[in-house]
């Protein structure tokens, strides 16, 4: 798929609470609750323009119920896509506007990707890091599946400073 990337977009916190609104309603009392994370969510940041949004179940097994009703909404569902326990929905087709990643409110993923949404939010730097990587990898890479390698190692690092950075704070708090 072809690498979209935009500058920040102060409708992207709109999208996520229209359609959090939206899947609440298809999912009923399954849902404990939402969060807008990945680039999207971090004011300032570029961005392909897909709103990630974490919904938080009681019970994983009993999304996969919704499956057709998903469907039949204009949604791809895509199962676990590589991580176990969680549920992947695409809304958009080719021009994708939404990814729903559902996971049971215990799963160890939440934490990862709060975590690093915060850390961005709270380091200014750090963000206009990632940002100019991301510009770098855009004018070099067409495919989006060789610019998400490419970010790899660069998160991964990032992503230990953040969770550092949490840690801390928490043993501050404490």
């Amino acid at each position: 798929m072809k690498i979209r990337l935009s500058e920040y977009n102060e409708n992207w916190v709109g999208m996520f609470e229209e359609e959090a609104r939206f899947l609440s309603e298809v999912f009923g009392d399954e849902v404990i609750k939402f969060e807008h994370f990945g680039s999207t969510s971090v004011k300032g940041m570029n961005a392909k323009p897909v709103i990630d949004i974490m919904c938080l179940v009681k019970e994983i097994h009993k999304i996969d119920m919704y499956n057709a009703q998903m469907h039949s909404l204009g949604y791809d569902v895509a199962g676990e896509w590589g991580i176990q326990g969680r549920r992947l929905f695409r809304k958009g087709g080719e021009n994708r506007t939404h990814h729903i990643h559902v996971y049971q409110v215990n799963h160890p993923q939440i934490e990862r990707h709060l975590v690093f949404r915060d850390y961005l939010r709270s380091h200014p730097d750090e963000m206009e890091r990632y940002k100019q990587l991301k510009n770098e990898l855009a004018q070099k890479y067409d495919d989006t599946a060789y610019y998400s390698k490419a970010k790899k190692p660069f998160l991964s690092e990032m992503e230990q400073r953040a969770l550092k950075w949490s840690e801390e704070g928490k043993k501050q708090s404490r």
